[in-house]
């Protein structure tokens, strides 16, 4: 079992606050073992959840911004969930999410937005703020 550093434990520390203490617990665990990806897990720890999220010069709310925008661009639907409702903790309301889908759309592509809007949809409902009957287009029969 690894011992995490001072700026693992930050990261550890961040990522259950706005995840949550399962995902935390989670977290934690992936970060103290020794198994497969906990090399990575400590990484992501120490440089993203503390070195970065923790840095002053823009906040939380348009950092969430500046990841949802990367991870849709980058098509990384599985990592764009965890980011929306990172950002819906950090302030993010159901209308600024769908503006900044909108605002992507000519950048990206249909069909890249396409996959996002699941992710974030499906993120919204986890979170429980998605909106009353709004459908992925899978659900719509569109995809």
């Amino acid at each position: 079992m690894a011992k995490l550093d001072e700026k693992q434990e930050s990261g550890v520390a961040f990522i259950t606050g706005v995840m949550g203490d399962t995902f935390g617990s989670a977290f934690r665990n992936g970060a103290t073992g020794d198994g497969f990806a906990s090399d990575i897990t400590r990484m992501a720890a120490s440089w993203a959840f503390h070195d970065a999220w923790q840095q002053s010069g823009i906040n939380r709310k348009e950092k969430s911004i500046a990841v949802i925008s990367a991870l849709i661009a980058t098509r990384q639907s599985l990592e764009l969930k965890n980011h929306v409702k990172i950002g819906i903790a950090n302030g993010l309301t159901v209308a600024e999410l769908e503006g900044l889908l909108i605002q992507l759309t000519p950048y990206v592509g249909f069909p890249c937005i396409a996959s996002a809007t699941t992710a974030v949809i499906e993120a919204m409902r986890e979170a429980g703020v998605s909106p009353e009957g709004i459908e992925t287009s899978e659900e719509r029969g569109l995809l």
